[in-house]
């Protein structure tokens, strides 16, 4: 299983991203993904966010090593072909490292397309925006993951590289991703979600209750973490993609490289 960390977007300066980037490249982490929002109301107050594609390209510019990806670029956000341009650059800029992670949009994305004018749509309308994006960046040299859940874009992994579940358990990923193979036996599964990450466990639980977690977020040291990461794995997952809820910290790159050290014993 390789491990991926997601990037710090909701912030003024870019150089927070960069910094948790650098360590990652450094850690031998597997891959940085950004988000793709304008916004961020939770928690409150209100954010503002780095615009995905170009926090993309200064990623592929800063570091060597670690694949690049986005987790992920909303369908509903770009023309297909704007979309498909700025992976292209980033391939182009990464000297290859790129993973085109793409979505539909779901209803915390409403808020945001509306007030920019783009309109929300229905799931059907949404969905064929994501059909269109995948068209467009399909078969250009880098992997194209297809982000949602199994029933209603499994059609469209066929088109694809790889499908990606975010925050499902593991008994829930196990379903869909049957689902998921059924109609793209070839697709890779890769898996996503929010974690809380210290030496110990116990050092863990108090950031985790410092800042609220919710109960699908996963709490621990790294070999605790590693423990919830191999139901994963057994499911089929060939990625896992972290999201630190103190995501501008670097020390989450080296804690998530000692979670693959576990996860290889």
């Amino acid at each position: 299983m390789r491990l991926g960390l997601t990037l710090p977007s909701f912030v003024d300066d870019p150089e927070v991203p960069l910094a948790v980037a650098r360590a990652a490249d450094a850690a031998g982490i597997d891959g940085v993904f950004v988000y793709d929002h304008l916004w961020r109301d939770r928690p409150p107050p209100r954010r503002p966010a780095l615009e995905c594609l170009a926090l993309l390209g200064a990623v592929a510019a800063e570091t060597r090593r670690v694949a690049i990806g986005t987790l992920v670029a909303r369908a509903t956000l770009r023309p297909p072909a704007v979309l498909a341009h700025g992976f292209a650059t980033a391939q182009r800029v990464s000297g290859g490292r790129l993973i085109a992670g793409i979505g539909s949009g779901d209803k915390e994305s409403r808020q945001e397309n509306e007030a920019f004018g783009l309109g929300f749509a229905t799931m059907a309308t949404r969905i064929e925006a994501l059909h269109d994006a995948v068209r467009a960046t399909r078969g250009r040299g880098y992997p194209v993951w297809v982000g949602g859940h199994a029933a209603q874009v499994r059609e469209i992994v066929a088109l694809a590289d790889a499908w990606n579940s975010w925050g499902r358990d593991a008994e829930r990923f196990a379903e869909e991703a049957a689902l998921v193979h059924a109609i793209a036996p070839a697709a890779e599964l890769t898996w996503g979600g929010l974690v809380v990450l210290a030496s110990t466990d116990a050092e863990a639980q108090q950031k985790a209750n410092a800042r609220n977690a919710s109960k699908d977020v996963i709490v621990g040291s790294p070999d605790t973490v590693a423990d919830a990461l191999r139901a994963y794995r057994v499911a089929g997952a060939a990625w896992a993609v972290l999201g630190p809820l103190d995501s501008h910290d670097p020390q989450n790159a080296e804690l998530i490289a000692q979670v693959a050290d576990a996860l290889r014993e």
